[in-house]
This record gives C-alpha cells, sequence and structure tokens, in this order.
C-alpha cells in the first residue's frame, strides 16, 4: 500500500519500505549534530527521510544514502527526486558493510542512521521488514566499524536506539575508538519509562552531555518536542 507523509517542505512515499515513517526517525533527524558543510552519510536510509531532513537542516555539499533493499533504495530516490535538494542528494544501492570499504578513512563529516534495533527476539515474517528491525544483517559491531572508518576527526555519527541496546552500543563503541559526545533519553510521557536513546559519537574523548525528552503530556506534545520538531511537522 502507498502511504505519503507530507512534512513543511517535502513529501515522502514509503511504500515497500521495511521501517514506515516514525517517530524515531524525526527525533534523530531533528535532534542530530550535522555538519553545515562536507559530506554526510544516511545508513541505510530506508524511504530517505534522515537524508532529507539533513538536507534541509544543512548546507552540506553532499548527503549520500545508502540503502541495501531495491524496493526502499528505489522509494528514496523517487523522494529525492521530488525534493527542492535533489542536487545534493544521491541514494547508492549497495551494502554498506561493502560501500564503505571503497571510501577513504576520515572522509565523512557527518554520520546519520536509524539502525536495526534488536540484537534477539522473534522477527517480522516480511524479510525486509525483518532485516530492517534486526541486527543479523548489520550488526551494532559492524556500525561502529563503519563509523570508525568513515568519520573525521571532527565529525559524529548520530543514532537512536531502544534505550538497552543503545546503552550497550555506548560501551562497545570505546573498543572502535568512539566516544558518547552527547545523548538524549526519550520517554512517551512522563509516567513511562525511558523508551528510546538518541546518541552522538565523536572520535574525542569527552564528558557526556546527558538530555531527557518527553514526548507527550497530558494535554498533547510537550514544549520540548514541538522545539525540536517544529521545523518538519506541518500540524504543532
Amino acid at each position: 500500500m502507498s502511504r505519503s507523509f507530507s512534512f513543511k517542505k517535502f513529501t515522502i512515499n514509503d511504500h515497500g519500505c521495511g521501517m514506515p515513517i516514525s517517530t524515531d526517525g524525526v527525533l534523530l533527524g531533528a535532534w542530530a549534530t550535522l555538519p553545515q558543510q562536507g559530506h554526510i552519510v544516511d545508513i541505510g536510509t530506508g524511504s530517505g527521510l534522515l537524508a532529507l531532513m539533513a538536507a534541509q537542516r544543512t548546507q552540506a555539499t553532499t548527503i549520500t544514502a545508502i540503502e541495501l533493499d531495491s524496493t526502499a533504495a528505489t522509494a528514496a530516490t523517487a523522494n529525492f527526486e521530488s525534493s527542492p535538494w535533489r542536487p545534493r542528494l544521491q541514494c547508492v544501492e549497495d551494502d554498506i558493510t561493502n560501500w564503505y570499504q571503497r571510501i577513504p578513512p576520515a572522509s565523512i563529516n557527518g554520520i546519520i542512521c536509524n539502525p536495526p534495533y534488536f540484537n534477539a527476539g522473534q522477527q517480522a515474517q516480511q524479510q525486509h521488514r525483518a532485516t530492517a528491525r534486526h541486527t543479523d544483517t548489520f550488526s551494532h559491531q559492524q556500525l561502529l566499524a563503519t563509523i570508525s572508518h568513515l568519520l573525521t576527526t571532527d565529525g559524529s555519527a548520530n543514532i537512536i536506539l531502544p534505550t538497552y541496546e543503545g546503552q550497550q552500543l555506548i560501551t562497545q563503541a570505546q573498543a572502535y575508538g568512539l566516544y558518547c559526545h552527547r545523548r538524549c533519553d526519550v520517554r512517551t510521557t512522563e509516567h513511562k519509562p525511558i523508551m528510546r536513546t538518541l546518541i552522538q559519537l565523536t572520535k574525542n574523548c569527552s564528558v557526556t552531555e546527558q538530555q531527557q525528552l518527553c514526548i507527550h503530556t497530558g494535554n498533547g506534545y510537550s514544549t520540548d518536542f514541538i522545539t525540536l520538531t517544529k521545523d518538519f511537522y506541518l500540524k504543532m
């Protein structure tokens, strides 16, 4: 089924993509620290949401979106073509674990990734959705190795994960020369536990800047969530 989502400055059709448009993606795209110049890579772009948000937020000369699934890559390419930033966006249909090895080390200024979340548990029956959600084909260790190879010394990588998996990744990152510079723990309401963690990794060891975000109050979206995402959502 074809589904279109209209944001303030672009529209996305996520037909055939393993992971549909979600609040997680919008949170990451709005929260991420991105360079204003240089080269940004979106790992596992899906429908192209994060790459498009990066294009809206920056003047980066090139934004390359890598996608393994051919249906999703086709959707992302179409979404890029219909956007205001078409000359700056490119979708490459490839396995990131192969693609990054052809790229010179320390040549990417910014990385953004909404990776497969789960290391265990029941998988979705549809293969493209299972690939998008589980780490069988792209582990978090492979993600860290990719980031470590690609990232410039002054660049950063931005990721969203469930809280448990996010803490595991932060702990594992140091073995790859990566450190958590900034994190934001997200809960849906004040009375629910933290369910997602936004993570910014850099190659520079520093004290982690810690934040928290609550999405909903009893009367709708929180002020913090509205402030973060107001440049993208049509109705706030």
